[in-house]
């Protein structure tokens, strides 16, 4: 027994040595992988959030992002970051914020397609192509926020300019009106409604939720600086410590704010270093709804807005 005894000691020590040696190879292997703190030249990850089944008989294919780096990395839109089949190409975004976007974009193929791939390359500086494809069939990766959550959450309705026709999509897009100038700043305008149908006689709901704004760059040839508009509301973390959202509220950014009561206008400045066409995403969510945040993936409407800037 005392025999036995030493040699399961032995093995589990010499278990032990190998999972040490492997894991220090694999550290110093792929160091950039396993840091806690990247300091940059990281691969940006490509994420498939889901797909849904349209009213219309089309599918939609919801792609995120994961960029560990510490800061935000471009990649132009070309041999580095493409779509396959080629005519889905350019949808994608070619600027990629630092940590986790959720359902940045989406590509929509007609019902004749909804059983064909469609992949989207980003290739790292090691030459790896990160791939990842829009997929339908998956019961695991079908999002339905479409239709109403539990606690009757629903896409926002979102338009361009204050008085553009309002939309829920993954990817609307729309056009700034006015001429931009490099080093002008911008005032960019979107108008929404939350057509969610909520409880009244539920505590969680005896005053209307506001809606999350987040005006990012999507795509452009220079940098693109955002401002706070003096209208703005600043989003405060609703939950309290101990709370499972609690830690899902990130802290606003100078692109972000949001319009109490669901519905209205949200307004913010920007300002281009350079000349050139440039596409702006705004996020327009409901992420303060119980039933609603981008773990849940729902409830959110992207719009997509071209800026032409000249000198």
């Amino acid at each position: 027994m005392r025999q036995i005894h030493k040699a399961v000691v032995a093995i589990a020590i010499s278990l032990l040595a190998a999972f040490s040696i492997t894991a220090i190879a694999q550290s110093s292997d792929n160091a950039r992988f396993l840091s806690l703190s990247p300091d940059g030249g990281l691969p940006i990850i490509p994420i498939l959030e889901g797909w849904i089944a349209n009213p219309d008989g089309t599918t939609s294919f919801s792609f995120g992002i994961v960029n560990r780096n510490e800061h935000a990395v471009e990649i132009p839109i070309g041999e580095n970051n493409f779509i396959t089949p080629a005519k889905y190409s350019g949808l994608q975004p070619s600027y990629f914020p630092s940590g986790r976007s959720t359902g940045v974009f989406a590509i929509t193929v007609p019902s004749s397609e909804q059983n064909d791939d469609v992949w989207w390359h980003l290739i790292a500086e090691d030459g790896a192509d990160l791939k990842v494809p829009g997929r339908r069939g998956q019961d695991a990766y079908e999002l339905d926020f479409i239709l109403a959550r539990p606690q009757g959450s629903l896409q926002p309705l979102v338009g361009v300019g204050e008085h553009g026709a309002q939309s829920a999509g993954l990817y609307l897009v729309g056009e700034h009106p006015e001429k931009v100038t490099v080093g002008s700043r911008a005032e960019l305008v979107v108008n929404m409604s939350d057509p969610s149908m909520r409880d009244p006689s539920d505590p969680r709901f005896g005053e209307l939720l506001p809606v999350g704004v987040h005006f990012t760059k999507y795509q452009g040839p220079g940098d693109v600086e955002f401002t706070r508009h003096p209208s703005s509301t600043v989003p405060v973390n609703p939950y309290k410590p101990g709370s499972p959202r609690f830690n899902f509220f990130s802290e606003p950014g100078p692109g972000d704010s949001e319009v109490p009561g669901g519905s209205g206008v949200a307004r913010i400045y920007a300002t281009f270093s350079e000349p050139g066409e440039y596409l702006i995403r705004t996020q327009v969510e409901n992420f303060t709804a119980p039933d609603s945040s981008k773990g849940d993936q729902c409830c959110w409407t992207n719009v997509i807005m071209k800026v032409n800037v000249s000198r």
